[in-house]
């Protein structure tokens, strides 16, 4: 087996990203080496990426284009995942179009790579509209919430 050699130059930037982005964990495979970097599990050696098979597109009409035209802020997924709008299948959602939130309060959950990420309201504002489902996936930059 090869050993790794540890890059302390790119762990500081991946970990710098973390800050920046918010997020809780990021991953990074160049030539089958692999590494992660979590705020809440340390670093992991990776495997060699198992070869995947191409998956087939989608059936038109299956995925939903986000909405057009409507006024207020949005707030947009910072990674791809899967989003969940109340903590826990069968509670309460966490906001609902005309809720009152303060900044920092949770609007939803983002799981990405088995991690739970709350998403926070950027501001105090009003919500105007809820743009995605419970368990649906999105990708970096799709429309989640509309603040009024």
């Amino acid at each position: 087996m090869t050993k790794l050699k540890v890059d302390s130059d790119l762990i500081r930037e991946l970990a710098a990203i973390l800050d920046e982005t918010g997020l809780t964990e990021i991953e990074v495979t160049d030539n089958g080496q692999g590494l992660r970097i979590s705020k809440g599990g340390g670093i992991t050696h990776l495997a060699p990426p198992a070869a995947t098979a191409p998956t087939a597109p989608a059936p038109a009409g299956t995925l939903s284009s986000p909405p057009q035209g409507h006024d207020g802020d949005d707030v947009t997924s910072p990674m791809v995942g899967t989003v969940y709008l109340a903590p826990q299948p069968g509670d309460p959602p966490f906001v609902q179009p005309g809720d009152s939130v303060s900044a920092g309060d949770t609007l939803l959950i983002i799981e990405a790579m088995k991690v739970m990420n709350p998403i926070q309201a950027p501001r105090s504002g009003t919500v105007k509209e809820i743009l995605v489902d419970d368990s649906q996936p999105v990708e970096f930059g799709d429309p989640l919430v509309v603040f009024a």
